[in-house]
């Protein structure tokens, strides 16, 4: 097969079939991939400069390794490699039409001109051609600033419309979502956000039809993402390179409410912002700012500033002691309607993949709320009872880096207090938004501490924000309650590496050594000791990415290796929530990893790390949930429904 044949199919870079249609893989007998199996090098010369790539490397991968900038559209680093946007288009000799180089695979020696006269022409008309069907003017788009598209028009010189504008928009923006908006009129057919569902996420939402200048991307039955399977993830929002999605945006109503006297505003922030909200104000990956946003956050006018790592906290115990029952339930009891493993119910858009994809595996969901419905719960019974507040004027606004976290907070069951649980879900994305908006210069800020009485949190809590995350934290307390060991003295500085990192599933046996008593803060449990634990092996799992999930949940269908889990760990979105749908654009994988090292590193300064001893939770058990973890009240409140030693009762 010629290189001129090789360059016209495209290079999948995702490691797996892609199922749509605006992307193939190159079939395994074909000559470059022979080539990269025995580890062929291969020299290209780009613009003069050599650099040997091993075979099947693309040409836009060649130009980055010596600095060589070549333009994007359709091209992410996390997707599966589609070349329809045209605009990384380059010149190799002895090739007569210029060739996509983020899809043209090197399989030879090669020379390439990225900068030539004619690939310049090509890239400015093809810029042209997208902009006059792009309807919207920048100043008013939510990505003005941050839009690939206006950068490159910018880069390319692009002063008027060389083909015309369009004046009138040709579609109805779709508001039906409470997480995601979409607006077709701003869409360059990038086929970005089809990628993302189809084969990132295997949810399958978004599909490209018709031909020609009549190509749309559209849902079934071009219904409305409301009237669809959308899991609201929002990971099509952080790949689109335009304003064409986006997050359904309640900041306006936020203001308002600060802005009421009789309103007592408090805003609850997830680990992940933390982590993150700093690039959106020039700072690199990675840069906590946790302090300094609690000030900007009172600088805005919110009356607290809390730290939901306190109700991560609080799910550990609530999930936790869950765990125990059912593994009493199914050890001793020997109860075959027992649903193990037990899932995590942390990430609305893992448990809205699961009620479409796989329903019957419902009950096998920890009843437990996540920590953002948790942390409303208390502020408008407990919080408020304490405070002498009256819980309707309470306004509880939860900042996190999920935009399926404002579909949770609108979920029917979430108002077992007789309020809705958590007013308004807020990005990260938003909050950076709001806070410029109030001419705050973030990380020029002095620090300053959460309000107490939740400000005091566990670095358990902390790395919720990362997958495996919830996994770590739970580990840490079941281990520590159930064998009366320090976790320190099973775990190395209480790392547990194995479920760790960004694996798209880990796998991890744990052999209970020992069993200690019973600890006080689970005495009301149904279970008079742990002896039916001594010498268990627990088997637990962690996926990020609702594509893996899926193939967990299918070998758990067909009686594999996970069905013999006793707990897994489900996060919706690649990375765990410091990749969610919310959190500042761009996203690639070097930028996941840095917000990871952040949050673990800031875990590691804090003194408790442990969620059974923050002295806000103990209390709480004492004060208000005074039978304990997982007893009626705490179900009431804290579960989407009552449990009784087992059985659900709806």
């Amino acid at each position: 097969m010629t290189s001129e044949a090789l360059a016209n199919k495209s290079a999948n870079t995702c490691g797996k079939e892609s199922r749509s249609p605006v992307s193939q893989r190159l079939n395994e007998d074909d000559v470059s991939c022979r080539m990269a199996e025995e580890g062929v090098i291969v020299q290209v010369k780009i613009n003069s400069q050599t650099v040997e790539v091993p075979a099947r490397t693309t040409i836009l991968e060649a130009a980055k390794q010596v600095n060589i900038h070549i333009p994007t559209l359709c091209f992410h680093p996390d997707l599966c490699v589609a070349g329809v946007c045209r605009i990384c288009v380059v010149e190799v000799e002895g090739q007569k039409t210029l060739q996509t180089a983020c899809s043209y695979p090197i399989t030879e020696p090669i020379v390439v001109h990225t900068s030539t006269p004619k690939v310049r022409r090509a890239r400015r008309h093809i810029l042209d051609l997208m902009l006059s069907e792009h309807y919207g003017e920048c100043y008013s788009c939510v990505r003005n600033n941050n839009c690939e598209l206006q950068s490159l028009a910018k880069e390319y010189g692009v002063d008027f419309y060389r083909f015309g504008h369009v004046r009138e928009p040709k579609y109805e923006v779709d508001r039906s979502s409470y997480s995601v908006v979409r607006d077709m009129n701003k869409c360059i057919l990038c086929r970005r956000c089809v990628r993302t569902c189809i084969d990132l996420q295997e949810v399958g939402v978004l599909e490209a039809v018709n031909r020609g200048d009549q190509t749309k991307i559209t849902t079934f039955m071009d219904r409305p993402l409301n009237d669809v399977i959308c899991i609201n993830c929002g990971q099509c929002i952080n790949r689109c390179p335009t304003g064409a999605l986006r997050a359904n945006d309640p900041s306006d109503d936020i203001w308002s409410v600060i802005d009421d006297p009789d309103k007592h505003v408090i805003i609850q922030t997830a680990p992940s912002p933390r982590a993150a909200i700093g690039e959106a104000f020039g700072l690199p990956p990675g840069t906590s700012v946790t302090r300094e946003m609690n000030t900007a956050l009172r600088r805005c006018g919110f009356d607290r500033v809390f730290d939901t790592n306190f109700s991560a906290d609080l799910t550990i115990m609530e999930e936790g002691a869950e765990l125990l029952i059912r593994l009493k339930k199914a050890l001793v009891d020997k109860e075959p309607s027992v649903a193990l493993p037990q899932f995590t119910s942390c990430s609305p858009g893992w448990v809205k993949y699961l009620e479409h994809f796989f329903p019957e595996y419902i009950p096998n969901l920890s009843t437990s709320k996540s920590p953002q419905q948790m942390f409303g719960s208390v502020m408008k019974t407990y919080y408020a009872r304490k405070h002498g507040i009256d819980p309707a004027k309470i306004v509880t606004v939860a900042l996190m880096p999920c935009s399926a976290k404002k579909y949770e907070c609108n979920r029917p069951e979430m108002c077992a207090s007789g309020f809705k649980d958590i007013d308004y879900g807020l990005t990260t994305r938003e909050l950076a938004q709001m806070i410029q908006e109030a001419g705050i210069d973030l990380p020029s800020l002095p620090k300053s501490d959460f309000d107490e009485p939740f400000g005091e949190a566990s670095g358990a809590g902390l790395i919720f924000g990362a997958t495996g995350g919830v996994m770590e934290a739970a580990l840490r307390t079941v281990v520590e309650l159930v064998t009366g060991l320090k976790a320190e003295q099973v775990f190395e500085n209480l790392r547990i590496e194995p479920v760790r990192g960004f694996e798209g599933i880990k796998y991890m046996e744990l052999k209970i050594p020992q069993v200690g008593p019973m600890p006080e803060i689970l005495k009301n449990l149904d279970i008079p000791n742990w002896d039916f634990l001594n010498q268990v092996t627990l088997k637990i799992a962690v996926a990020h990415g609702t594509a893996n999930a899926r193939k967990i949940m299918e070998d758990i269908k067909a009686g594999g290796k996970f069905s013999k889990c006793h707990f897994i760990e489900f996060m919706a979105c690649p990375g765990g929530c410091l990749g969610g749908g919310g959190q500042p654009i761009p996203t690639s994988p070097e930028i996941r990893a840095a917000r990871a090292k952040a949050i673990y590193a800031e875990e590691e300064s804090l003194e408790i790390r442990k969620s059974h001893d923050n002295t806000h939770v103990i209390q709480i058990y004492q004060e208000f949930f005074t039978e304990g973890p997982c007893s009626q009240k705490s179900h009431d409140l804290l579960h989407t429904h009552y449990v009784n030693r087992g059985k659900a009762i709806v």
